[in-house]
């Protein structure tokens, strides 16, 4: 059964060595010179100007924007650097205004781990947002910023401004590229999925085409709610977003085939990406596609062409899209909402509890214990217990290998490089490593950024090479702290139910059986449910891999019952594949067939949701194997074979 679902050799990995292994990126030059240039230029301006400490607490606003400079649209990017500085500003002011106050540092800062932690479950930003809270209040708390209180936030603020600058000098010649680029690479993805029907390289790609597709729907429609214009470039992506569609429902009947399509009809996706990304119209729709032989052949020849009517045509039928968004509430609704769901949250009061606790605790101790500037010791805290960023535990453990190896390249730049303008390209030099090592990992993000961070404490404490010893040590207190009063003390951390998300998904994949099958269901919601399906699976498989990252019994749990995940995912494609062999004009199930599958699906639902271990739920397909619900009566039986064990 392994092999048929492909339980992938990562998830046979220990979980400590899947933790540590760096992920797969390309190397993001332009992001490596914005960061060398925000981070250095004000350096040099200070020493110009006689206030080095000045040019360090701007660098320090600076590299708070390169870390949180993600996202690829301008609109978002600008959101995701602005709104978390205002944030941050706050935080270095509250922090600034108990420096050196001892135990009212230590409540003062356990309040906003508290409001910190809350406002991080909102979303995205506003997670970032709560970081930089939190984090600038420790900083102000723990390190002598220049004096009044109101200047080390506007310093802190310039250096934000100055990457949001350098971020938007591109902005008039690529104002629409990164939407438009991702959905050429949606068609590219799709084009990979198509050439990889009817092998083993399926799979993967079917999950290559879910993420992909989720960035492109996610750019574009971040724009489209604030855009309703009916003739804008935004209403031709969503047009050449919602036909592929067809194509995608298309692919999974074209796979349960069980042999390549022609090579022609992969080329011809690539040529409608490469028509996407140059903003290619009026080309006319010939593909020179093959006549198609059986009936999935048909329904991709069908598809492709439709992709090409739109994606070529000079002007889309604008009254044709559905960007599924509705009218967007106003402002003022919209924030009531998110502050009562804030407020009322019992998850977002666990994790602001969870997180005050551990910031209480780390600025007690560091007033107990004499620690001279033991800011850092709440610092990490503050990394290791970011909620969105994975596993607690790995990242307490890629936390202090990450500061052991930035500590390394630190002491022998605090020991050999001699303070004042050689701080300049040595920050240059270092500021690259930030982006290009961020997506690699946590830990190699955490080995780009100590040496930064220590450079610029440094400027401003003058401690030099006596700084690298106690950061390690205040590291593996801050490591300690969160794994105890963070992780250990919560039973949620070590009993997480991993199988309960994977029921949801399971009884969504039944109700998408009812719906695919319901003739009175139109094919637009058969469409959508489909499309919210997949994004849900998308969302248990990144759960099941930071699951995978904790140490037994959570990652143990999370590898035995990935294999059902994969074959959840197996019963959506033969539905689909089902569905369109209807189309085509094959039977449609019995009623009562339809029920017998559903109501399988159901009972495996609610066998994960009872149990932490695997359960007994095996069954025989049976049926007519002549009905187009055979491969799915197949693949649901081959679920709860799986979730159960060999006996």
């Amino acid at each position: 059964m392994g092999a048929r679902y492909g339980t992938h050799d990562t998830v046979q990995q220990p979980w400590l060595l899947k933790t540590l292994r760096p992920r797969p990126a390309p190397v993001p030059r332009a992001a490596m010179a914005r960061a060398s240039v925000a981070l250095s230029v004000p350096l040099a301006a200070g020493l110009a100007a006689g206030h080095l400490e000045y040019g360090a607490v701007i660098s320090m606003g600076a590299l708070s924007g390169v870390i949180g400079d993600t996202a690829d649209a301008y609109r978002m990017r600008v959101f995701n650097i602005a709104v978390p500085q205002l944030f941050g500003a706050l935080g270095v002011t509250l922090g600034s205004l108990v420096y050196g106050e001892g135990w009212l540092a230590v409540v003062a800062l356990t309040l906003v781990a508290l409001v910190s932690g809350m406002v991080s479950s909102i979303g995205a930003v506003a997670s970032v947002s709560g970081l930089l809270l939190l984090l600038n209040a420790v900083v102000g708390a723990g390190l002598p910023l220049p004096a009044p209180w109101w200047k080390a936030p506007v310093l802190l603020g310039v250096g934000g401004a100055f990457v949001l600058l350098l971020t938007l000098l591109a902005w008039p010649l690529r104002g629409r590229v990164p939407e438009r680029a991702a959905v050429a690479d949606t068609y590219r993805s799709v084009a990979a999925l198509l050439e990889a029907a009817g092998t083993a390289a399926y799979d993967e790609k079917r999950q290559a085409v879910t993420g992909s597709l989720n960035t492109s729907y996610d750019l574009v429609l971040a724009r489209r709610v604030r855009d309703h214009g009916r003739r804008t470039p935004l209403v031709r992506l969503l047009a050449q977003l919602n036909v592929l569609v067809p194509l995608l429902e298309a692919a999974p009947a074209a796979h349960l085939c069980g042999r390549p399509l022609p090579d022609a009809v992969p080329a011809a996706a690539r040529e409608l990406a490469g028509a996407v990304e140059a903003g290619r119209t009026g080309a006319g729709t010939d593909l020179a596609l093959p006549p198609p032989g059986t009936a999935a052949e048909r329904a991709v020849d069908h598809a492709l062409r439709c992709a090409a009517d739109v994606v070529l045509s000079p002007d889309p039928d604008p009254h044709n899209v559905d960007d599924r968004l509705g009218r967007p509430a106003a402002f003022g609704v919209r924030t009531r909402r998110v502050t009562r769901g804030v407020l009322l949250s019992a998850a977002s009061w666990r994790y602001g509890l969870r997180l005050a606790l551990c910031i209480g605790l780390a600025q007690a101790l560091v007033s107990l214990v004499p620690v001279p500037r033991s800011y850092w010791v709440a610092l990490t805290v503050t990394f290791v217990l970011k909620p969105d960023f994975g596993s607690v535990f790995s990242r307490a453990v890629m936390r202090a290998v990450g500061t052991a190896g930035g500590l390394l390249v630190a002491a022998v730049v605090l020991a050999e490089v001699p303070p004042g303008w050689w701080d300049v390209p040595v920050m240059a030099v270092l500021a690259t490593l930030i982006p290009a090592f961020s997506a690699r990992g946590y830990a190699f993000q955490t080995a780009a950024v100590t040496p930064v961070i220590l450079l610029l404490s440094d400027i401003l404490n003058h401690q030099g090479f006596g700084l690298v010893l106690p950061r390690l040590v205040d590291s593996l207190i801050g490591c300690a702290i969160a794994l105890v009063a963070g992780y250990l003390l919560w039973p949620e951390s070590w009993h997480t139910r991993v199988g309960d998300r994977l029921a949801d998904a399971v009884a969504d994949a039944a109700h998408y059986v009812e719906v695919a099958f319901d003739e009175s269901a139109d094919q637009a919601r058969r469409a959508r449910l489909r499309r919210r399906l997949y994004r849900d699976l998308s969302d248990v498989r990144s759960e099941f891999q930071r699951a995978l990252t904790e140490p037994p019994p959570v990652g143990a749990r999370a590898a035995a019952w990935w294999p059902v995940v994969v074959a959840v995912e197996r019963v959506v494609d033969a539905t689909t594949a089902a569905r369109i062999r209807v189309g085509q004009g094959a039977a449609s199930p019995a009623a009562d067939e339809v029920a017998l599958v559903t109501r399988q699906l159901r009972e495996l639902a609610d066998g994960l949701r009872e149990s932490e271990t695997l359960t007994e739920v095996r069954t025989d397909p049976g049926g007519d194997e002549g009905s187009v619900l055979a491969p799915v009566r197949r693949e649901v039986a081959s679920a709860r074979a799986v979730a159960s064990p060999t006996r």
